[in-house]
């Protein structure tokens, strides 16, 4: 069975997309952390992220940084920081995740509740700095 994000990626459900190429897709999270809170995935499946192949996974770390300095230029915070959890959904994503404290990506707190207009603002917003 597909994973919810080849379902994103094949249009079957909608996302609030920040950028996308052939092989990779960057969306807002919908429940995010904070606000610009983003998940880059591979267009292909694959389950581990240490599973992908060396030259993918370089070209995915590419794409997140074009990504990430997209959401700097956006959100107000002191750096993106990555992480990579791998246990919510069988896809391999990384979080990008604007903080300011070593804190702030902290799965256990709560998640923000935006409207579908703060998740369209927040992504063209990021779009347009890419």
């Amino acid at each position: 069975m597909a994973s919810i994000f080849t379902k994103i990626v094949n249009g079957e459900i909608p996302c609030h997309k920040v950028a996308e190429d052939d092989n990779f897709l960057a969306f807002l999270d919908i429940n995010p952390l904070v606000k610009g809170h983003t998940l880059v995935i591979p267009k292909k499946e694959t389950d581990y992220i240490f599973d992908i192949d060396d030259r993918e996974l370089g070209e995915m770390m590419v794409f997140a940084k074009k990504v990430a300095k997209a959401i700097d230029k956006t959100i107000p915070c002191s750096r993106v920081g990555i992480a990579v959890l791998g246990l919510e959904v069988p896809h391999a994503h990384i979080h990008l995740v604007p903080i300011n404290g070593i804190y702030d990506i902290d799965f256990s707190k709560p998640k923000l509740k935006l409207d579908q207009d703060e998740f369209l603002s927040i992504a063209e917003s990021i779009t347009k700095n890419i």
